[in-house]
């Protein structure tokens, strides 16, 4: 399990998360990924970074099982905060950041693809936010970068998902591809954009998140403090405790 990172191309970095089964990471998971992106995007001979996962699906969220491990709030204040962390590195980053989404981007999958600069997803990845059946809430802030608002609204309400091709007639994903040719796709948007004058690129970054019409950190903050209320008034252990029962016979 761990959170790697490597230079596939001349001025792109890839930083690849691997939390076999199902790219859930734990609260540590979070705080490496916040950690690596940071790293990378300083570096003044990186000027694109790929954000990407081994595995059948590019992130699962939190881990569920870690936060039902422990009798206090420690744990679920250690995800707040982790996934905070790693979704202000994406967004903050001081390079484009492009995900790469593969299978499943559901809960803090939605939280990074929806805080970086472009997204190419493959023709099975699903998008979507299943919090209101795991006891929790968030993220909505950055589903509302991806899709409509009434559309944010019904797939959070539902837990519904929404398909990658679904996403690209929003305009939101900007190339689906086969799984097969998915790292292709990415690397090669990459390239093209890491020919971009390095001082430049970093400019444009920031001129972009200058002008964004929402303040992303405020607003899932916001989100993060109907989390805490539900978990202090018991509503989110008594969700989370059906969480993987209900397939059982």
């Amino acid at each position: 399990m761990s959170v790697s990172t490597s230079r596939p191309s001349e001025a792109v970095s890839l930083v690849t998360v691997d939390y076999p089964p199902v790219n859930a990471l734990p609260v540590q998971g979070w705080y490496d990924l916040a950690d690596a992106v940071r790293s990378e995007g300083r570096d003044p001979g990186v000027r694109c970074l790929v954000l990407a996962a081994a595995g059948r699906g590019f992130n699962a969220g939190v881990d569920i099982k870690e936060v039902q491990g422990d009798t206090g709030h420690g744990t679920l204040i250690g995800a707040n905060r982790g996934c905070f962390e790693a979704f202000s590195a994406v967004y903050t980053c001081e390079v484009p950041v492009v995900a790469a989404v593969n299978g499943f981007c559901l809960g803090g999958g939605i939280g990074l693809a929806g805080n970086a600069d472009v997204i190419v997803a493959s023709e099975d990845a699903t998008f979507g936010l299943p919090e209101l059946d795991r006891g929790a809430l968030g993220a909505a802030t950055h589903l509302a970068r991806l899709v409509p608002q009434h559309l944010m609204r019904a797939l959070y309400y539902t837990s519904r998902t929404a398909t990658a091709a679904e996403l690209h007639a929003h305009g939101s994903v900007w190339k689906v591809v086969p799984e097969g040719e998915l790292m292709g796709a990415a690397m090669e948007l990459a390239v093209e954009i890491a020919r971009k004058d390095g001082c430049l690129i970093r400019l444009a970054k920031a001129a972009i998140n200058g002008i964004d019409p929402v303040d992303v950190h405020r607003s899932y903050r916001f989100e993060q403090g109907f989390t805490f209320e539900a978990n202090l008034s018991g509503v989110a252990d008594r969700v989370r405790d059906t969480f993987g029962k209900e397939a059982r016979p």
